[in-house]
């Protein structure tokens, strides 16, 4: 494999050139054009992934802002992790971005041997571990919310002043109290999620289903991006740069980025400008990737070319 970082090829002294112009001249102004082109996606892509890392860092504080409304005294190793289940996925995700980012620019073939190839395996492993803990923990959520318990005997959410109860909505926490609750909930009907100390009303728990499924089918559709990936990495590192499958596996992604880009429309119709902007900007860290390989893939074809 040919990564960012390779020379370009010289032109043919026979190519066109302007008048006084030497093809040492071309060639040197070629090589200086592509690579201010090269710096400028370098810089784009490392100010995407250092955005990316301040996003991290309020998925961080927001997972945990959520787990003091839904995570009881005494919980489990299991019930924290899918409390910080996205922060963890996001974790996933940057490990998945720094091994294709290895593959497909830092490392030429000479440099992956064996051992790396390994370890590269064995890293995968575990960030595929990570990202399907995400999909089971997005799935027991919608498992929990479609299984809502009404409560009886509550006329309003005062009537929960006391219990430790809070009311969620749109994913927004809200601890019942004497203040609170006559603010919180429409109508007399409150349901509880699960065995927590969540309840919501007749609208919130219909809006949570639909942010659940989003999650769910967001986490799967990411999922499929990444498998695309590593087909288009395994066929490219055979020589493969051209055909039916590789074609298919280019149409696949851009639809699956189409799905992506709907999510994060949605997430800002709802007022998650956060999830919105978070899910643009890792399709923009991926499109970098995607960026390599249709490099990589055009020096394969330049070397196959007859000369």
């Amino acid at each position: 494999m040919e990564t960012g970082n390779s020379s370009p090829t010289l032109p043919d002294p026979s190519e066109d050139k302007k008048p006084g112009t030497t093809a040492i001249d071309t060639a040197a102004q070629r090589l200086e054009h592509e690579q201010r082109i090269d710096k400028l996606r370098q810089t784009i892509k490392w100010v995407v992934y250092s955005l990316l890392m301040v996003n991290w860092g309020y998925y961080i504080f927001d997972d945990w802002r959520v787990a003091q409304h839904t995570v009881a005294e005494g919980a489990s190793l299991a019930e924290w992790m899918n409390a910080f289940a996205t922060s963890l996925d996001e974790l996933a995700w940057f490990a998945m971005l720094f091994l294709f980012e290895a593959e497909t620019y830092w490392l030429d073939d000479e440099a992956m041997t064996k051992l790396k190839r390994l370890a590269f395996v064995i890293l995968r492993f575990f960030c595929y571990g990570f990202l399907a803990h995400t999909v089971y923990a997005y799935s027991f959520d919608y498992q929990e919310i479609t299984h809502t318990v009404l409560l009886p005997a509550i006329n309003s959410a005062c009537d929960l002043v006391g219990q430790d109860f809070s009311f969620v909505r749109n994913l927004a926490y809200t601890t019942i109290d004497a203040t609170t609750c006559n603010v919180v909930g429409a109508g007399s009907s409150f349901y509880q999620i699960g065995d927590s100390q969540v309840v919501t009303d007749l609208a919130g728990v219909d809006e949570m289903i639909l942010l659940y499924y989003i999650d769910i089918q967001d986490a799967i559709v990411w999922l499929g991006v990444v498998l695309i990936i590593e087909v288009v990495v395994m066929l490219q590192e055979k020589g493969i740069s051209e055909g039916p499958l590789i074609t298919a596996c280019n149409w696949a992604t851009f639809v699956l980025y189409g799905v992506l880009i709907c999510h994060a429309l949605l997430w800002a119709w709802k007022g998650h400008w956060v999830y919105g902007w978070d899910q643009l900007l890792w399709i923009g860290g991926f499109a970098a990737i995607e960026m390599n390989l249709s490099e990589w893939r055009d020096d394969l074809i330049e070397e196959a070319a007859p000369t």
